[in-house]
Protein backbone atom coordinates (compact mmCIF):
# COMPACT_ATOMS: atom_id res chain seq x y z
CA UNK A 1 0.00 0.00 0.00
CA UNK A 2 1.68 3.13 -1.04
CA UNK A 3 0.53 5.59 1.73
CA UNK A 4 1.28 8.96 2.37
CA UNK A 5 3.86 8.69 5.20
CA UNK A 6 3.57 12.79 5.73
CA UNK A 7 -0.28 12.47 5.97
CA UNK A 8 -1.50 12.41 9.36
CA UNK A 9 -5.11 11.41 11.04
CA UNK A 10 -6.37 11.71 14.35
CA UNK A 11 -7.06 8.61 16.09
CA UNK A 12 -10.02 8.53 18.74
CA UNK A 13 -9.13 5.53 21.13
CA UNK A 14 -12.20 3.59 23.00
CA UNK A 15 -13.01 0.83 25.09
CA UNK A 16 -16.09 -1.38 25.70
CA UNK A 17 -19.06 -0.46 23.36
CA UNK A 18 -19.16 2.20 21.47
CA UNK A 19 -21.69 5.58 21.65
CA UNK A 20 -24.54 5.36 19.15
CA UNK A 21 -23.09 7.75 16.45
CA UNK A 22 -19.78 5.99 16.56
CA UNK A 23 -21.39 2.41 16.01
CA UNK A 24 -23.33 3.90 13.47
CA UNK A 25 -20.35 5.44 11.50
CA UNK A 26 -18.47 2.27 11.71
CA UNK A 27 -21.36 0.15 10.20
CA UNK A 28 -21.78 2.15 7.49
CA UNK A 29 -17.73 2.86 7.04
CA UNK A 30 -18.04 -1.50 6.71
CA UNK A 31 -20.67 -1.50 4.84
CA UNK A 32 -19.38 0.83 1.84
CA UNK A 33 -15.71 -0.84 1.89
CA UNK A 34 -17.74 -4.31 1.67
CA UNK A 35 -19.41 -3.05 -1.27
CA UNK A 36 -16.18 -2.12 -2.89
CA UNK A 37 -14.28 -4.79 -2.19
CA UNK A 38 -16.92 -8.17 -2.32
CA UNK A 39 -15.73 -8.52 1.67
CA UNK A 40 -16.76 -7.94 5.14
CA UNK A 41 -14.19 -6.44 6.47
CA UNK A 42 -15.41 -7.36 10.47
CA UNK A 43 -15.80 -10.50 11.81
CA UNK A 44 -19.16 -11.76 12.72
CA UNK A 45 -18.09 -11.99 16.20
CA UNK A 46 -16.53 -8.40 16.32
CA UNK A 47 -19.98 -6.91 15.18
CA UNK A 48 -21.80 -8.89 17.97
CA UNK A 49 -19.13 -7.17 20.48
CA UNK A 50 -19.16 -3.93 19.01
CA UNK A 51 -23.58 -4.04 19.14
CA UNK A 52 -23.65 -5.60 22.96
CA UNK A 53 -25.01 -2.82 25.42
CA UNK A 54 -22.09 -4.39 27.94
CA UNK A 55 -18.79 -5.09 25.87
CA UNK A 56 -15.57 -5.11 28.48
CA UNK A 57 -13.72 -2.40 28.30
CA UNK A 58 -10.86 -4.56 28.74
CA UNK A 59 -11.42 -6.79 25.78
CA UNK A 60 -13.16 -4.18 23.07
CA UNK A 61 -11.04 -1.63 22.17
CA UNK A 62 -11.89 0.70 18.81
CA UNK A 63 -9.98 2.92 16.92
CA UNK A 64 -11.30 5.88 14.72
CA UNK A 65 -9.48 7.05 12.21
CA UNK A 66 -11.69 11.04 11.89
CA UNK A 67 -11.94 13.03 8.75
CA UNK A 68 -11.87 15.73 11.45
CA UNK A 69 -9.32 17.32 13.84
CA UNK A 70 -9.12 14.53 16.88
CA UNK A 71 -11.84 16.64 19.18
CA UNK A 72 -13.94 16.23 16.98
CA UNK A 73 -17.16 14.63 17.94
CA UNK A 74 -17.78 11.22 15.05
CA UNK A 75 -21.36 11.97 15.32
CA UNK A 76 -20.91 15.50 13.53
CA UNK A 77 -18.30 13.80 11.16
CA UNK A 78 -19.50 13.34 7.61
CA UNK A 79 -17.89 10.05 7.73
CA UNK A 80 -15.01 7.91 9.37
CA UNK A 81 -11.71 7.64 7.05
CA UNK A 82 -11.03 4.47 8.90
CA UNK A 83 -11.93 1.78 11.99
CA UNK A 84 -10.40 -0.46 13.92
CA UNK A 85 -11.51 -3.02 16.45
CA UNK A 86 -8.68 -5.15 18.30
CA UNK A 87 -10.48 -7.63 21.07
CA UNK A 88 -8.50 -9.39 23.84
CA UNK A 89 -10.57 -12.98 24.85
CA UNK A 90 -8.40 -13.75 27.26
CA UNK A 91 -5.46 -11.64 29.51
CA UNK A 92 -2.26 -14.05 28.77
CA UNK A 93 -3.87 -14.13 24.86
CA UNK A 94 -2.68 -11.88 21.85
CA UNK A 95 -5.51 -9.28 20.87
CA UNK A 96 -6.51 -10.20 17.54
CA UNK A 97 -7.26 -6.74 15.14
CA UNK A 98 -9.44 -6.01 12.25
CA UNK A 99 -8.75 -2.73 10.08
CA UNK A 100 -11.08 -0.90 7.41
CA UNK A 101 -10.17 2.19 5.34
CA UNK A 102 -12.98 4.36 3.44
CA UNK A 103 -12.91 3.57 -0.21
CA UNK A 104 -12.25 7.51 -0.32
CA UNK A 105 -9.77 7.76 1.82
CA UNK A 106 -6.91 4.56 0.61
CA UNK A 107 -3.48 4.92 -0.22
CA UNK A 108 -3.24 8.05 1.99
CA UNK A 109 -1.71 6.61 5.43
CA UNK A 110 -5.33 5.70 7.48
CA UNK A 111 -4.51 1.61 7.82
CA UNK A 112 -0.66 2.93 9.12
CA UNK A 113 -2.41 5.45 11.52
CA UNK A 114 -5.03 2.57 12.79
CA UNK A 115 -2.70 0.46 13.43
CA UNK A 116 0.11 1.81 15.07
CA UNK A 117 -2.67 3.60 17.73
CA UNK A 118 -3.97 -0.21 18.37
CA UNK A 119 0.09 -1.18 18.94
CA UNK A 120 0.55 1.77 21.01
CA UNK A 121 -2.90 0.90 23.28
CA UNK A 122 -2.48 -2.76 22.87
CA UNK A 123 1.20 -2.21 24.49
CA UNK A 124 1.97 -6.02 23.57
CA UNK A 125 2.11 -8.27 20.13
CA UNK A 126 -1.26 -8.96 18.78
CA UNK A 127 -2.86 -11.06 15.67
CA UNK A 128 -4.49 -9.44 12.75
CA UNK A 129 -6.90 -10.51 10.18
CA UNK A 130 -7.24 -9.56 6.44
CA UNK A 131 -10.70 -10.57 5.19
CA UNK A 132 -9.83 -10.88 1.39
CA UNK A 133 -6.21 -10.48 1.81
CA UNK A 134 -6.15 -7.17 -0.49
CA UNK A 135 -2.92 -6.20 -1.70
CA UNK A 136 -2.89 -2.79 0.42
CA UNK A 137 -3.20 -5.39 3.34
CA UNK A 138 -0.23 -7.26 2.41
CA UNK A 139 1.88 -4.47 2.30
CA UNK A 140 1.01 -3.20 5.14
CA UNK A 141 1.47 -6.30 7.39
CA UNK A 142 4.90 -6.04 5.98
CA UNK A 143 5.62 -2.62 7.27
CA UNK A 144 4.58 -3.91 10.77
CA UNK A 145 6.85 -6.94 10.35
CA UNK A 146 3.88 -9.50 10.25
CA UNK A 147 3.74 -12.84 8.79
CA UNK A 148 1.02 -14.87 7.84
CA UNK A 149 0.09 -17.28 10.30
CA UNK A 150 -3.48 -18.99 8.98
CA UNK A 151 -5.75 -18.93 5.85
CA UNK A 152 -9.16 -19.72 6.33
CA UNK A 153 -10.91 -20.08 2.61
CA UNK A 154 -14.30 -19.01 1.58
CA UNK A 155 -15.50 -22.04 -0.79
CA UNK A 156 -18.47 -21.43 -3.11
CA UNK A 157 -21.35 -23.90 -4.64
CA UNK A 158 -22.37 -22.06 -7.49
CA UNK A 159 -25.37 -22.33 -9.14
CA UNK A 160 -24.88 -24.49 -11.73
CA UNK A 161 -23.55 -27.09 -9.22
CA UNK A 162 -26.55 -26.83 -7.07
CA UNK A 163 -28.55 -27.58 -10.30
CA UNK A 164 -27.42 -30.55 -10.38
CA UNK A 165 -28.44 -33.73 -8.31
CA UNK A 166 -26.15 -33.89 -4.95
CA UNK A 167 -25.04 -36.81 -3.91
CA UNK A 168 -27.04 -38.78 -0.91
CA UNK A 169 -25.99 -39.57 2.44
CA UNK A 170 -28.42 -41.35 4.63
CA UNK A 171 -28.63 -40.31 8.56
CA UNK A 172 -27.56 -43.30 10.53
CA UNK A 173 -30.04 -45.29 12.30
CA UNK A 174 -31.43 -44.20 15.27
CA UNK A 175 -30.94 -40.61 14.36
CA UNK A 176 -33.55 -38.01 13.38
CA UNK A 177 -33.00 -34.47 11.85
CA UNK A 178 -35.13 -31.92 12.91
CA UNK A 179 -35.21 -28.04 12.96
CA UNK A 180 -33.92 -25.98 16.55
CA UNK A 181 -36.50 -24.92 19.06
CA UNK A 182 -35.70 -21.50 20.64
CA UNK A 183 -36.17 -21.60 24.22
CA UNK A 184 -35.98 -25.54 24.00
CA UNK A 185 -32.35 -26.38 22.29
CA UNK A 186 -29.78 -23.65 23.21
CA UNK A 187 -28.19 -25.33 26.01
CA UNK A 188 -27.98 -28.62 24.52
CA UNK A 189 -26.97 -27.16 21.39
CA UNK A 190 -24.15 -25.26 23.43
CA UNK A 191 -22.73 -28.24 25.03
CA UNK A 192 -23.04 -29.95 21.53
CA UNK A 193 -20.94 -27.21 19.95
CA UNK A 194 -18.55 -27.27 22.63
CA UNK A 195 -17.42 -30.93 22.46
CA UNK A 196 -17.29 -30.83 18.58
CA UNK A 197 -14.90 -27.70 18.25
CA UNK A 198 -12.97 -28.15 21.69
CA UNK A 199 -9.83 -27.29 20.01
CA UNK A 200 -11.35 -24.59 17.39
CA UNK A 201 -9.73 -21.04 18.43
CA UNK A 202 -13.39 -18.87 17.95
CA UNK A 203 -16.08 -21.78 17.38
CA UNK A 204 -15.57 -23.59 20.45
CA UNK A 205 -16.02 -20.71 23.09
CA UNK A 206 -19.08 -19.50 21.67
CA UNK A 207 -21.54 -18.43 24.73
CA UNK A 208 -25.07 -18.20 25.85
CA UNK A 209 -24.77 -14.31 25.09
CA UNK A 210 -23.37 -15.13 21.66
CA UNK A 211 -26.01 -18.11 20.56
CA UNK A 212 -28.85 -15.22 21.87
CA UNK A 213 -26.84 -12.44 20.02
CA UNK A 214 -27.16 -14.23 16.71
CA UNK A 215 -30.41 -15.73 17.19
CA UNK A 216 -31.65 -11.86 17.83
CA UNK A 217 -30.03 -10.70 14.08
CA UNK A 218 -32.46 -10.79 11.00
CA UNK A 219 -31.18 -13.44 9.36
CA UNK A 220 -31.68 -15.76 12.18
CA UNK A 221 -34.21 -19.01 11.03
CA UNK A 222 -34.70 -21.58 13.25
CA UNK A 223 -36.19 -23.81 10.48
CA UNK A 224 -32.52 -23.88 8.46
CA UNK A 225 -30.95 -24.80 11.97
CA UNK A 226 -30.63 -28.42 11.46
CA UNK A 227 -30.52 -30.87 14.69
CA UNK A 228 -29.38 -34.27 14.65
CA UNK A 229 -30.88 -35.89 17.74
CA UNK A 230 -30.68 -39.70 19.06
CA UNK A 231 -34.66 -40.99 18.71
CA UNK A 232 -33.88 -43.16 21.46
CA UNK A 233 -33.41 -40.19 24.25
CA UNK A 234 -33.17 -37.53 22.45
CA UNK A 235 -29.39 -36.37 22.73
CA UNK A 236 -27.93 -34.04 20.13
CA UNK A 237 -25.21 -35.59 18.36
CA UNK A 238 -24.90 -32.78 15.47
CA UNK A 239 -25.97 -30.03 13.70
CA UNK A 240 -25.82 -27.64 10.55
CA UNK A 241 -26.66 -24.07 11.01
CA UNK A 242 -27.53 -22.27 7.96
CA UNK A 243 -27.52 -18.59 7.01
CA UNK A 244 -29.08 -16.68 4.59
CA UNK A 245 -26.60 -13.31 3.24
CA UNK A 246 -29.80 -10.72 2.33
CA UNK A 247 -29.12 -9.29 -1.51
CA UNK A 248 -26.51 -5.85 -0.55
CA UNK A 249 -25.87 -3.42 -3.06
CA UNK A 250 -24.54 -5.20 -5.96
CA UNK A 251 -24.48 -8.71 -4.85
CA UNK A 252 -27.45 -11.01 -4.71
CA UNK A 253 -28.44 -12.93 -2.05
CA UNK A 254 -26.39 -16.02 -0.88
CA UNK A 255 -26.88 -19.02 1.29
CA UNK A 256 -23.96 -20.03 3.95
CA UNK A 257 -22.97 -23.16 5.13
CA UNK A 258 -22.39 -21.56 8.67
CA UNK A 259 -21.22 -24.23 10.88
CA UNK A 260 -21.62 -28.06 10.77
CA UNK A 261 -20.34 -30.20 14.08
CA UNK A 262 -20.81 -33.57 15.03
CA UNK A 263 -20.22 -34.94 18.66
CA UNK A 264 -17.12 -36.93 19.36
CA UNK A 265 -19.56 -39.86 19.97
CA UNK A 266 -20.90 -39.41 16.42
CA UNK A 267 -17.93 -39.00 14.60
CA UNK A 268 -17.19 -41.53 11.76
CA UNK A 269 -20.64 -42.66 11.62
CA UNK A 270 -21.46 -40.52 8.52
CA UNK A 271 -23.61 -37.93 10.18
CA UNK A 272 -21.47 -34.93 9.33
CA UNK A 273 -21.96 -35.67 5.84
CA UNK A 274 -25.26 -36.05 5.85
CA UNK A 275 -25.72 -32.84 7.74
CA UNK A 276 -24.00 -30.78 4.87
CA UNK A 277 -26.45 -32.08 2.06
CA UNK A 278 -29.23 -31.58 4.30
CA UNK A 279 -28.28 -28.25 4.66
CA UNK A 280 -27.16 -27.24 1.75
CA UNK A 281 -30.77 -28.90 -0.02
CA UNK A 282 -32.14 -26.86 2.61
CA UNK A 283 -30.82 -23.90 1.28
CA UNK A 284 -31.22 -24.63 -2.07
CA UNK A 285 -35.26 -25.32 -2.40
CA UNK A 286 -34.77 -21.40 -0.73
CA UNK A 287 -34.52 -20.13 -3.64
CA UNK A 288 -31.09 -19.21 -3.56
CA UNK A 289 -28.51 -18.91 -6.75
CA UNK A 290 -25.43 -20.12 -4.41
CA UNK A 291 -23.92 -21.18 -1.36
CA UNK A 292 -20.55 -20.50 0.56
CA UNK A 293 -18.74 -21.69 3.39
CA UNK A 294 -15.88 -20.96 5.60
CA UNK A 295 -13.17 -23.87 6.02
CA UNK A 296 -9.62 -23.62 7.44
CA UNK A 297 -7.25 -24.14 4.69
CA UNK A 298 -5.25 -27.15 6.33
CA UNK A 299 -8.54 -28.63 7.37
CA UNK A 300 -7.85 -31.16 4.35
CA UNK A 301 -10.87 -33.35 5.19
CA UNK A 302 -13.08 -30.59 4.95
CA UNK A 303 -11.79 -29.22 2.12
CA UNK A 304 -11.70 -32.68 0.15
CA UNK A 305 -15.30 -33.31 1.39
CA UNK A 306 -16.61 -30.20 0.38
CA UNK A 307 -15.13 -30.43 -3.24
CA UNK A 308 -16.33 -33.25 -3.88
CA UNK A 309 -19.22 -31.84 -3.29
CA UNK A 310 -18.45 -29.39 -5.70
CA UNK A 311 -17.38 -26.43 -3.82
CA UNK A 312 -14.76 -24.09 -5.27
CA UNK A 313 -11.88 -21.80 -3.37
CA UNK A 314 -13.77 -18.61 -3.93
CA UNK A 315 -11.83 -15.80 -1.78
CA UNK A 316 -9.29 -15.80 1.30
CA UNK A 317 -8.89 -14.60 4.64
CA UNK A 318 -5.24 -14.48 6.10
CA UNK A 319 -4.30 -13.89 9.95
CA UNK A 320 -1.52 -12.45 10.53
CA UNK A 321 1.27 -12.17 13.06
CA UNK A 322 4.61 -10.67 13.97
CA UNK A 323 7.75 -12.28 13.32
Amino acid sequence: MSENPLTTWPVLTTRGTPEESALRGILELAAAAAEADGNPPFSEQTLVDLRSTSADPDQVRVFLALTHDEHSDPATAQELAGAAVLTVSAEDEPGVLELVVHPNYRNKGVGTALAEAARKDSGQDFKAWSHGNHEAAVKLAARFGFHPVRELWRMRLSHDALSQDLPTAKVPDGVQVRAFVPGQDEDAWLAANAAAFAHHPEQGSMTRADLEARMAEDWFDPSGFLLAVRESDGELLGFHWTKVHPRSGSHPAIGEVYVVGVTPQAQGTGLGKALTLAGISYLHDSGLDAVMLYVDADNTAAVSLYRKLGFVRWDVDVMYAAE
